[in-house]
């Protein structure tokens, strides 16, 4: 048996309550930390949407905690990537579950969206997105769920009312096949045959899809002077390239999901006055110029579609954490739906469905350089 010494029984001890307090420390700072998960595409053909949510709720995250944070709590963004494809989704969704997240934002693609969501109101979680426009994300009756971004039925309708204006002689519907996409056109179909403009045809194409031949050819072959797109840039910005190789010449126009720098990349000058419905750019309000050269100051771009709407899911629902004094997902939902609150994307109001009781969207024109500007 060893003897030790009064001193060295003292140390003994000293260095365990030390120790013990370090871990006491630790683990209270590790409690003032409230973790908000980002799910969306960090990898494939859409990460740059991914690019701009992450570009948002960092930001507001940064901004939040900088005045002090929420409830004594500084905010943590925890990034989950879903590729934007429905099952790596749902992965996504039940390993935030088992991280014991309970404060998402995301997704983005409304067809990783709806089935994420499923799970996020059977567990409890709440889950704001800032991009899914979906009508059928908001349909099923859930409570935790919320959007900062207006709905497909709307976008449509905003766009079928601009075509109503141009008049096409030969109007084309094409879709991606996709939730989205098909949404949209559908919609965008049905509102100009309520007006009595039927559309001459109206396809789906498959994402991934490089070669459009067969499709010009036949947009070609019906006359077709004006074509609306539902789906992202990658395809259409093939669609319109190879438009311009074979001297097909008509007036393109699409969602939100096209509105990308890299639709520039692929079209080239082909995406020069390409139409496009989308948030509008809140970027441009004076009220968010100090958060804008915040952004810039980071080398990041401020200017795409859910970088402002990803900011403002940010604040719902930290604002409804401040008022109601809590974390619980059940209460803020409560106080969500029916206070409203000013953001970055002005005031937001909600419906019994967690839908926008106004749309953010408008019609713009967009450019080569990567900018847009009101349609005419």
């Amino acid at each position: 048996m060893e003897i030790i010494s009064m001193n060295q029984f003292r140390k003994t001890v000293l260095g365990l309550s030390t120790a013990i307090c370090i871990m006491g420390m630790s683990a209270a700072a590790q409690a003032e930390t409230l973790k908000i998960a980002l799910a969306g595409p960090a990898t494939g053909p859409v990460a740059q949407y991914g690019d701009m949510q992450k570009i948002g709720v960092m930001a507001a995250i940064e901004d939040i905690n900088a005045a002090g944070g929420i409830n004594g709590m500084q905010l943590e963004g925890v990034i989950y990537d879903d590729a934007c494809d429905p099952k790596q989704a749902v992965a996504v969704a039940n390993k935030i579950v088992n991280d014991g997240i309970s404060h998402v934002v995301g997704h983005l693609c409304s067809s990783s969206t709806e089935p994420a969501s499923d799970i996020y109101e059977e567990e409890g979680i709440l889950m704001i997105t800032a991009a899914s426009t979906s009508p059928s994300i908001t349909e099923k009756g859930h409570q935790m769920v919320f959007r900062t971004i207006g709905l497909d039925s709307l976008q449509g309708s905003l766009a079928a009312d601009y075509i109503k204006t141009v008049k096409p002689k030969r109007l084309a519907v094409i879709h991606d096949k996709q939730q989205y996409g098909e949404g949209l056109a559908t919609t965008v179909r049905d509102s100009l045959k309520g007006a009595g403009i039927e559309a001459a045809m109206f396809e789906g194409v498959t994402s991934g899809d490089k070669d459009f031949s067969a499709l010009i050819a036949k947009l070609k072959k019906e006359g077709v002077d004006f074509v609306y797109y539902g789906g992202y840039h990658p395809e259409l910005g093939l669609i319109l390239r190879q438009s311009a190789e074979k001297g097909f010449n008509a007036q393109f126009m699409g969602p939100e999901g096209i509105v990308n720098a890299d639709l520039a990349k692929i079209a080239g000058e082909a995406m020069e006055g390409v139409l496009a419905t989308a948030p509008k750019s809140f970027d441009q309000n004076p009220v968010n110029q100090k958060r804008v050269e915040a952004i810039k100051a980071k080398g990041e771009d401020s200017t795409g579609p859910f970088v402002f709407t990803a900011y403002a899911a940010v604040e719902v629902m930290t604002n409804a954490m401040t008022n109601t004094n809590s974390t619980d997902t059940e209460k803020l939902a409560e106080y969500i739906r029916s206070n409203g609150v000013s953001t970055a994307i002005g005031d937001v109001k909600y419906d019994e469905k967690g839908d926008l009781t106004e749309s953010t969207f408008l019609v713009y024109r967009l450019h080569k350089d990567g900018s847009k500007t009101a349609a005419e």
